[in-house]
């Protein structure tokens, strides 16, 4: 993880330096006994063209290290538009742009390299043939990436040991040999001894009842018992990274007729890849498949599964390719549309039924559901299927197969045939019009009349809520927003001025279905509470019948058209994410605009760090999972919403809320305009200009919409480190962060409760360098949230290993 190191002296820190990178997971080798020249054995990150290529790559440290950066070269082939092909070297601006003093070596190869393998700058060349190809023609490029490192970045071509000695980094299948995606990274062990044995133990029930009583292994020996080590001793069919971590599963053809046990198989957190193809397994895929949160690859055709696929299936985000085909399911399939970076789904040969889910069709290489008992209208599959996909399912219909679906029912709305003469079918028709004449002006009469009541009504009304404005100018003031209209009748403060004219649009119920049937004046009846008052609106809590409580946001100011504000909430609404806090109604009208949330009793992120924690702990290992679960979710929505250009716009502390679960949800997404993407995005709470540089001349760049939610997630995490308040006594959080970091004076950034309570300074640092990157001064240079995700899952899992090994 990248690390902020305390400056001491040049060589006792290269010394200090080399050494915890020796220490460290990573492969060293010196040179001569020195210090000052090394090789290090890197792997390519995952989820990159370069996953699955072993590197060794040559460090020398300059007399002036760490003020001067170090030289890095690879020694085996790379294709990278940043490398020269024949030395190896890497560009030394791209080098000199992200090293700092304060880095130490393990930042470069876990921040440096990584990024720079995912982030190739084909402006500026080393290499100017890969730098050419990757801007004519990027397939073209991608496939000479992965024959590369098939080529010359492999085990046996940094070692002296032949490849047959290597483990085998075993093929699934043919056409997986040629997808360097396919190829699962490694990770550190992550069971300590006082764990190793449970985990053994349940891999070896999971073996079990897989009943490989009649089976017989390929070299005679399964090898799967509790006197063994899956690894070490090389269990039939289990495949293991450099670092001892079970990678794969793969026991095909194997004649095993027993069960898969789902809890036993996931207690190995680090298995990606599980093909139990061919064999004679029965009963059911169980829910607790989804623990195996890092799997990526499962092929379980040619069985004798049944029974319904769990939903849990749907959680595993890391999926690329599922075979389930040549079995017995049946019933619904869970919602793949969920998974973003499936490319494979074949489910031909079983029974199930339903409607087949709205897959990410862009995505998939492969994709069958053919001889089903599926139902319904064929998902618009962007002319990327053949027919072939869906055949065999007679209830189907629509493109790409031949039978279209049947028009849907309409009711119709014309009377019945008459049998009435010319003559009298006129004399009905002048009734008709005389009558609609006669309603028209009746209503023009009733709405000029009504206007100028409404009129004098809105003046009091409004000298009413301008008194409740002046009383209360905090947000933790509460009173009641009613207020009695002329009648004598309750209404709420948040009544609309667009009722003048008699016709309000309708409110717009989206997901709830506790408010099926809620009309707009229901909504203004029902008694309010003003929680607080902020520059882009104001906040009410609103009691309904029947006990439901909902909050009531009243935007204003928020640079969004009506009809632009309606198209944004429907297409916010159609992403779901389970720790977004979901609109479950909004008005809309010239004037005003009304969103509806449910109410969140259990208060927000900024009342638990900065006010009333009600006597809750918030620790260290709960502040790294909210900022976790913040990131993934932001990082989802981003990912989602990226072609609508829809950021957060807000996010702040206060917008942080807690869920029944305690589990944090990020509330009020996009109902604000971002008006300058790359300039003045303001910092969360208080309303601080972020350094964004604004310049004049910048070139407005789609992503930049999001750079500036990357920026007050920086800002959160600032929150979540110090404990402090954004703006306190004059100062900024973020200026005061930068100006301690300079000051060679890190500790003293972090909360004291978590120094107290003995929290890993070296994972604070790690999230520190995190915030420090998604506030940089320069939009275009902080991270996506994507990227600011995969960093702080990576710190929270080094923190996991580090508590499930301590005794």
């Amino acid at each position: 993880m990248p690390q902020l190191a305390k400056m001491s002296s040049p060589s006792k820190r290269r010394e200090m330096d080399v050494m915890k990178l020796m220490m460290s997971d990573y492969n060293v080798e010196t040179i001569n006994d020195g210090l000052n020249e090394f090789n290090v054995e890197f792997h390519g990150p995952k989820e990159s063209l370069y996953e699955g290529g072993v590197w060794k790559v040559r460090v020398e440290l300059p007399d002036a290290y760490p003020y001067k950066s170090p030289s890095i070269g690879f020694m085996n082939k790379i294709f990278h538009p940043n490398v020269d092909e024949l030395s190896g070297s890497v560009c030394l601006d791209v080098i000199n742009q992200s090293w700092s003093p304060m880095f130490d070596l393990l930042n470069v190869f876990e921040v440096f390299l990584p990024q720079l393998l995912l982030y190739p700058n084909p402006s500026d060349p080393l290499n100017g043939d890969a730098a050419s190809l990757m801007m004519k023609d990027r397939k073209l490029y991608d496939q000479k990436v992965k024959e590369y490192c098939e080529r010359y970045a492999k085990k046996e071509h940094i070692t002296n040991t032949t490849p047959d000695e290597e483990s085998d980094d075993e093929n699934i299948s043919d056409e997986e040999s040629n997808s360097s995606d396919d190829d699962i990274a490694g990770h550190a062990d992550p069971y300590g001894i006082s764990r190793r044995s449970r985990v053994d133990s349940d891999q070896t029930s999971f073996m079990d009842k897989l009943s490989p009583v009649n089976a017989v292994p390929t070299n005679g020996n399964w090898g799967w018992n509790m006197s063994s080590d899956p690894c070490r001793d090389k269990w039939e069919g289990v495949t293991c990274d450099g670092k001892n971590s079970v990678k794969k599963i793969v026991l095909e053809t194997s004649n095993l007729a027993g069960v898969l046990d789902a809890n036993s198989l996931c207690t190995v957190k680090s298995v990606g890849v599980v093909s139990l193809k061919n064999n004679k397994i029965t009963g059911q895929l169980t829910e607790e498949i989804e623990n195996c949160r890092d799997l990526t690859h499962l092929y379980i055709s040619g069985n004798q599964f049944s029974g319904d696929l769990p939903a849990s299936l749907s959680q595993l985000n890391n999926l690329k390719r599922v075979d389930i085909s040549n079995n017995n399911f049946n019933g619904e399939l869970p919602d793949f549309s969920k998974i973003s970076g499936l490319i494979t789904f074949l489910a031909q040969n079983n029974q199930l039924d339903g409607k087949i889910p709205d897959f990410d069709f862009f995505n998939l290489k492969e994709f069958n559901v053919s001889n089903n008992n599926f139902s319904g209208p064929i998902p618009d599959v962007k002319g990327l299927l053949q027919n072939d996909s869906f055949f065999g399912n007679p209830q189907l219909c629509g493109k790409p197969l031949q039978n279209a679906c049947p028009p849907a029912p309409q009711t119709s709305i014309m009377p019945k045939k008459s049998r009435k003469s010319w003559f009298e079918k006129l004399l009905l028709l002048s009734g008709y019009i005389i009558l609609g004449l006669v309603v028209v002006c009746f209503f023009l009469y009733k709405l000029v009349s009504k206007k100028k009541i409404r009129e004098d009504e809105e003046k009091g009304r409004n000298k009413k809520i301008a008194a409740n404005d002046a009383a209360s100018t905090v947000p933790s003031t509460t009173i009641s927003s009613s207020v009695k209209d002329g009648s004598g009748q309750k209404t709420s403060e948040y009544s609309l001025s667009s009722v003048e004219n008699g016709m309000a649009p309708p409110l717009v119920v989206l997901t709830s279905p506790l408010l099926r049937g809620l009309s707009f004046e229901e909504l203004l009846r029902a008694p309010a509470e003003l929680l607080g008052r902020g520059k882009n609106g104001s906040l009410y809590k609103v009691m309904l019948d029947g006990g439901v409580n909902l909050v009531v946001k009243r935007i204003r100011n928020c640079g969004i058209s009506s009809e632009k504000f309606k198209t944004r909430m429907t297409q916010i609404d159609q992403v779901k994410c389970r720790n977004v806090l979901p609109a479950v109604a909004f008005y809309c009208s010239r004037q005003e605009k009304l969103l509806v949330y449910e109410y969140q009793p259990d208060g927000n992120l900024f009342n638990l760090l900065h006010g009333s924690s009600n006597g809750q702990i918030f620790d260290w290992g709960s502040r790294l999972s909210v900022a976790d679960i913040i990131a993934e979710s932001l990082a989802f929505m981003h990912q989602e919403l990226h072609e609508h250009g829809i950021a957060h716009g807000n996010l702040k502390s206060m917008n942080i809320l807690f869920n029944m679960s305690m589990e944090p949800c990020i509330s009020e997404y996009g109902i604000m305009e971002v008006e300058n993407q790359d300039g003045s995005l303001l910092s969360p709470n208080n309303g601080i200009e972020s350094p964004n540089t604004g310049h004049a001349d910048s070139t407005f760049n789609a992503d930049s919409t999001f750079k500036g939610d990357v920026y007050e997630f920086g800002v959160i995490l600032l929150e979540l480190l110090t404990g402090k308040l954004v703006q306190q006594n004059g100062l900024d959080l973020p200026g005061w962060v930068h100006s301690v970091v300079k000051e060679e004076w890190t500790v003293e950034v972090f909360d004291k409760a978590l120094i107290q309570e003995g929290a890993s300074e070296e994972r604070m640092v790690s999230l520190l360098q995190v915030a420090l990157q998604c506030i940089n001064s320069t939009p275009n240079d902080r991270p996506s949230m994507s990227r600011v995700s995969a960093m702080i899952k990576s710190i929270k899992e080094e923190e996991e290993r580090s508590i499930s090994s301590d005794p």
